[in-house]
């Protein structure tokens, strides 16, 4: 691990009890370029291995025969457990660093992705419950390692950044997290047309596997770890010198009136972002008529994915500039783009109108999302516990996801794709009333709420 404890006492840049401080050394500044953009590729690949599934949904269909409430099983059973380990997950990765919870997350993907494409050589299960049961069950245990993953990049996030910087740099990392999504939506797309389906499981597990080791080789926990002084980050944990135990996340995170609201509000997000997320692809196909691999399909799905990117940028600029790190009047607007776009979606005036709802409404979902999950979470956490308090931010939001699988499959088969749209602007408009409540919140410092 020479290569990456790169020594900057070698250099001159740390000092014995010293604190870093703004303007940052070059050095400094370099070696965490190095922490995040390794990191962020790791968590973008692992993204190609969770948005898969949604590329195969029409195609287990037609292998199988299976209805979307059946296929819904595997989403509602993967998006469960992905939810209730996040929340659980979290206080490990603050014990055992995010550095180890990535590796730990990756390793379980490359495993669980391949499992999952393994299934379409598994004749010896058939093709009805039983193989069904399997396909859940791997998506299952793909999801728990899964879970380990945004808890493990806000985790050693939170050690290298000043609360002043996380709103612009959780808009960068929110650009690079949508390059996995982009990429999956574009090889996707080829994979399911060009291969038989499993490749689209197979080529993620290969792409996280480098990336493994490139966060193996490069990434560290804090800057400590590397021989520069502590970064003060000026979170809810400045100033707390308690150890980091359960007593300590539980009521830093658990026992918070503002983070509980927020997980609320992510309960809300979930059902909204998967709800989206899981089914278009397969809305596209049934109710507008457009194959996965057609020009238009191609061109919204890449517009999906640059508006996310958008989303990200904004949220962060606006937040860390005009809101002054405020976190949740952001994500009020984003919840009210929500309403907008869903209603579009829900009249389908035309296939271009319904395309564009999409991208904006991608846009509004990443504002929610980076500022709630990705950037809240360390500022209400502290670095400290930031990796408990985004698994309760993120946890929520896949457990509120989870309903988008069976209770979705279900509403769709029975009612058709009209249904769709209407199902999720309550939840949109109650995630925004739930923002308005917490307008002025900032973090307190020294532990308290």
């Amino acid at each position: 691990m020479a290569s990456s404890n790169t020594t900057v006492a070698q250099a001159g840049v740390a000092a014995s009890g010293a604190t870093l401080t703004l303007p940052y050394p070059q050095e400094f500044r370099r070696r965490r370029g190095i922490n995040w953009f390794t990191l962020g590729l790791t968590y973008a690949a692992m993204y190609m291995g969770r948005y898969n599934l949604s590329f195969a949904n029409k195609s287990l269909t037609d292998a199988y025969g299976w209805d979307k409430t059946q296929i819904g099983a595997i989403i509602t059973a993967a998006l469960s457990i992905y939810g209730f380990s996040a929340i659980f997950n979290g206080p490990i990765a603050d014990r055992i660093g995010g550095r180890r919870a990535m590796l730990i997350g990756a390793t379980g993907t490359v495993i669980f992705n391949f499992l999952f494409g393994m299934g379409a050589y598994m004749g010896f299960l058939g093709t009805g419950e039983v193989l069904l049961a399997y396909f859940a069950t791997i998506w299952s245990m793909n999801s728990y390692f899964q879970s380990y993953s945004a808890l493990a990049l806000i985790k050693v996030n939170s050690g290298w950044f000043h609360v002043r910087e996380r709103g612009v740099f959780s808009a960068i990392f929110g650009s690079m997290i949508q390059s996995g999504r982009a990429l999956i939506f574009f090889l996707g797309a080829i994979l399911v047309a060009a291969l038989p389906w499993q490749w689209v499981f197979f080529v993620p597990s290969m792409i996280v596997a480098v990336m493994a080791f490139m966060t193996w080789k490069f990434v560290q926990n804090g800057p400590e770890d590397c021989g520069f002084p502590t970064l003060d980050t000026q979170d809810a944990s400045s100033g707390d010198t308690g150890p980091v135990n359960f007593a300590y996340v539980f009521k830093k995170v658990f026992t918070n009136p503002v983070t509980l609201t927020i997980a609320a509000a992510e309960f809300c997000t979930g059902f909204v972002r998967h709800g989206f997320e899981q089914w278009f692809p397969r809305y596209m196909q049934e109710a507008q008529g457009l194959p996965l691999e057609s020009p238009v399909f191609q061109k919204g799905a890449a517009a999906v994915v640059i508006a996310g990117i958008g989303g990200a940028f904004f949220a962060g600029t606006i937040s860390d500039w005009l809101f002054k790190s405020r976190r949740t009047p952001v994500a009020f607007l984003g919840y009210v783009i929500q309403v907008v776009c869903l209603a579009v979606i829900w009249k389908s005036p035309s296939v271009e109108a319904v395309i564009a709802a999409f991208v904006v409404n991608s846009f509004s979902i990443s504002v929610v999302h980076s500022m709630l999950s990705g950037t809240a979470s360390m500022d209400f956490g502290g670095k400290k516990a930031a990796a408990t308090a985004a698994g309760m931010f993120d946890g929520m939001q896949y457990v509120g996801g989870s309903f988008v699988g069976l209770g979705m499959g279900w509403l769709l088969e029975n009612f058709g794709w009209g249904a769709w749209g209407p199902s999720m602007i309550g939840f949109s408009f109650v995630g925004g009333l739930l923002m308005l409540t917490l307008w002025n919140a900032r973090p307190s410092q020294g532990g308290g709420h």
